[in-house]
């Protein structure tokens, strides 16, 4: 199978919330290319963690693209907040949303890029009647709410069916939890284009030397 070009975007979930410009800072001169932002409410996952502030005092530190996931309930009463702080992607989870379709168009409709994000349990055929409105898939590759997880192993075929579905849209494939420079590589061969990642990136002594070789 042949690589694909990935971008890979570091959660400041994992960061010291305490030194978050300098989290800013390491990666943008290591070379990442967007910055991962988990938005929980304790509610739709147990964890709690920030709003729409942090986006935009993020925003206010990069012009690097902010990859904005929000794992809150509804999360359709909140899109036009988050795309004022300066998200320029927003994913929501399929799971969290009365109409999925609905709270997809209202991304679009605030010249955001929208996309849905379904946990591990989730089919990723439950997505067929939305990916028109995607402009990129989330594949969750452990649950929702806490870093540090281990990556869950079906995430490899499951990304492989994604990849199939989604066929020829220009559809981007995110992946989330548990990336690492062991599965990396076995990621981009299946299609992935983006991957998150959290304490691979903040707890190297080298970032942008993991940057590269997560790159491949």
């Amino acid at each position: 199978m042949k690589k694909t070009v990935v971008q890979i975007s570091p959660s400041i979930l994992s960061a010291d919330f305490g030194c978050i410009a300098q989290a800013i800072q390491d990666i943008q001169d290591a070379g990442a290319d967007m910055v991962h932002l988990d938005v929980m409410d304790g509610q739709f996952v147990p964890n709690i963690s920030f709003g729409p502030k942090m986006v935009a005092d993020v925003r206010a530190r990069t012009r690097l693209p902010l990859d904005v996931h929000l794992m809150i309930v509804e999360p359709k009463r909140y899109i036009a907040e988050f795309a004022k702080a300066g998200a320029d992607i927003i994913t929501i989870h399929f799971e969290a949303c009365q109409n999925v379709a609905d709270t997809l168009q209202a991304i679009r409709d605030c010249g955001k890029k929208a996309g849905v994000v379904i946990k591990p349990s989730t089919d990723v055929h439950a997505l067929k009647n939305v990916l028109d409105l995607c402009d990129m898939v989330l594949l969750m590759s452990v649950e929702p709410g806490f870093s540090g997880q281990k990556f869950l192993p079906q995430t490899m075929d499951r990304l492989v069916a994604l990849k199939q579905m989604i066929g020829s849209r220009d559809i981007l494939i995110e992946v989330d939890g548990g990336i690492n420079l062991e599965n990396a590589s076995e990621l981009q061969k299946r299609g992935a284009n983006i991957l998150v990642v959290g304490n691979t990136f903040f707890g190297s002594t080298q970032k942008a030397q993991t940057v590269a070789c997560l790159k491949g």
